[in-house]
């Protein structure tokens, strides 16, 4: 009952072969990468990093917390597939967790085989380091590693389970701690145990608020204000990329403010606000891209639940619950003057812009990527006498059926322009500096659905040369690649509906 966490050892595995790996995470834990290139050092780093063979040092052990799951207590969860083997502190002195996902059962497991299979394993290694390419905070990933067994998934929970070949992947974060391992104690009335995990996470992962504390009462208030600005900044990045979470269980919340789960994740491609890819949530749309800083408000909010009987009481976290609006605000505001090309937001004027913009980029199927990469190339200077199909020509590539664009369709979108140009024009930023700190912030490479899909459809053949394509291409997501252009290019149409492209399950 007081446990925070439980040693358990993972399964063995087959036949595990490295699929892929990060040669950024691999250099940050000091690893070497000429040492990839061995066959024998290949096949040793499987054995490793599939949990077969544990290297000295590495104690392994699951992690109990519980969690709301669409907004309802769900009790204890635990980390039923997810181990981690330790941390280890790299030659810069910064510590790293290491954790395996889909290593197999645990004590949290409730009836699940802890695996993976490769479909989310190849979704969750390419993610995790496009998300940081990207400059969203996020958990890191070191290795996809193929495991030679066949998982049993139900993908879409209809009836039609079939085998899968199975997969892990080593996750790599200073910290795995979450919003549930706090909430867990606190629903147990376990003060003692939550006052430790407090004490324990403030010492690792806050140790500044150490010395600056009068009491520990201080710190842990000031740790819950660190979680709440942390929270809110992802989530501003989130909206800024268009990446749809899927699942904003308080379970998956990190307490670093990293993104943590890449489970049914999404990118928003037709700039909906309602669009979930979670099927799950098709019905009730809780965790939809448009959703995504009223839940992170809400999961502080149960947060600091879980914190109250600890700090006992309840005004400096209603502050921090403050804060984490504020913060959100202040950071989107910016966020957003800086995908149009501004100095700075101008309340008087930009709160009404962007509101009309987000009506304009829902007036047909537009493509949010495309179209913020061309609006960085609409000129500062209106002409006059440009028709309304000559004013949006420049961003016809973003719309996935232009020949369906109306007449009035067309004039709302030119006329937003021509404000937006008189924007740019009392904004006064040289053009070629506002094209370049757009392109910036606008990225031309995200991971679009359909792009993880067909690189999964290789793996699952034994192909995974597509994988380390896209994690080269991922590497700079806001340069033009040649010869790269069609990562960067819209949906195509066979992808519309196909499981995968457009939805996705928690089956994983």
């Amino acid at each position: 009952m007081e446990a925070c966490y439980s040693k358990v050892k993972p399964a063995r595995v087959k036949a595990p072969v490295l699929a892929a790996y990060s040669a950024e995470v691999a250099e940050t834990l000091g690893l070497d990468l000429n040492d990839f290139a061995s066959p024998e050092f290949r096949s040793q780093f499987a054995q490793a990093f599939s949990g077969n063979e544990l290297i000295e040092g590495m104690d392994p052990y699951a992690m109990c917390y519980g969690g709301h799951q669409f907004g309802n207590w769900a009790g204890q969860l635990g980390d039923g597939r997810a181990i981690n083997l330790g941390e280890i502190v790299n030659p810069a002195g910064d510590r790293w967790a290491l954790q395996l996902k889909g290593s197999g059962e645990t004590p949290y497991s409730r009836g699940g085989d802890g695996l993976a299979v490769l479909r989310s394993s190849v979704r969750e290694f390419l993610c995790s380091e496009a998300m940081f390419h990207l400059g969203v905070p996020t958990t890191r990933a070191l290795s996809l590693v193929t495991t030679g067994e066949q998982v049993m998934r139900d993908m879409f929970y209809d009836g039609n389970a079939k085998f899968e070949p199975g997969a892990i992947v080593c996750r790599v974060a200073p910290s795995f701690t979450r919003f549930g391992n706090f909430q867990i104690f606190a629903s147990r009335g376990d003060n003692k145990t939550l006052t430790h995990l407090l004490d324990f996470t403030i010492a690792n992962d806050f140790p500044h608020l150490d010395d600056n504390a009068s009491n520990k009462t201080d710190s842990y208030v000031k740790m819950f204000h660190e979680v709440c600005v942390a929270t809110s900044k992802m989530v501003v990045h989130w909206m800024r990329v268009g990446f749809v979470h899927g699942v904003m269980n308080t379970d998956n919340m990190s307490i670093l403010g990293l993104t943590i789960d890449y489970g049914p994740y999404g990118w928003l491609e037709d700039f909906d606000p309602m669009w979930t890819p979670n099927t799950t949530d098709a019905q009730g749309r809780r965790y939809c891209f448009g959703n995504q800083p009223g839940i992170a408000q809400w999961n502080l909010l149960q947060l600091a639940n879980a914190l109250y009987p600890i700090i006992g009481d309840a005004k400096p976290l209603q502050e921090g619950l403050e804060i984490a609006a504020e913060t959100y605000k202040n950071q989107w505001q910016a966020m957003m003057a800086s995908k149009l090309g501004l100095k700075t937001f101008d309340e008087s004027t930009d709160e009404e812009l962007t509101d009309r913009l987000a009506e304009v980029l829902q007036l047909a199927e537009t493509d949010m990527t495309i179209f913020y990469r061309r609006l960085a190339n609409v000129p500062s200077e209106i002409t006059p006498e440009q028709s309304d199909d000559q004013v949006i020509a420049i961003l016809m590539d973003a719309y996935y059926d232009p020949d369906k664009l109306t007449v009035d369709v067309k004039k709302q979108i030119a006329d937003w322009l021509r404000d937006y140009q008189q924007r740019l024009a009392h904004d006064a930023t040289p053009e070629q500096e506002r094209r370049e700190n757009m392109n910036a912030v606008n990225p031309n490479y995200v991971l679009r659905n359909y792009l993880a899909q067909l690189a999964i459809d290789k793996a699952e053949s034994g192909d995974y040369a597509m994988i380390d394509e896209l994690l080269d291409v991922l590497r700079n997501p806001y340069d033009e690649q040649l010869g790269k252009e069609t990562f960067a290019a819209k949906r195509p149409e066979w992808a519309r509906n196909r499981p995968g492209c457009s939805t996705l399950s928690c089956s994983s």
